[in-house]
């Protein structure tokens, strides 16, 4: 596969998980906006970006849920600046990698 592709879909299937673990716990939102402000703050997320994150981690759920999983350009470029990070634990994280590799 290609190694692009393959970043994307792993990217895809995390952010899955994320929308999985917001699903059960709504502080994640919260917290994902206090990692935007502070990274706008440091200079390290572009404001287009933070704009971006911060108007869907405002606005209404579903429409995050659908942003976290969405397949086209758009939510591709999206999940590369995502605040979520901290969601998925590592042990987790490298468990969805293999998954992905082995599709």
């Amino acid at each position: 596969m290609d190694p692009h592709r393959l970043a994307e879909e792993r990217s895809l299937a995390l952010h899955e998980a994320v929308a999985r673990a917001i699903r059960g716990d709504g502080t994640i939102v919260d917290r994902a906006l206090s990692r935007v402000r502070a990274h706008r703050a440091e200079g390290l997320l572009a404001g287009p970006w933070a704009d971006a994150w911060e108007v869907l981690l405002l606005g209404p759920r579903e429409a995050l849920l659908v942003a976290l999983v969405d397949p086209s350009e758009a939510g591709r470029a999206l999940r590369q600046t995502t605040p979520f990070t901290f969601v998925v634990p590592p042990r987790e994280r490298w468990q969805i990698w293999r998954e992905v590799a082995r599709r």
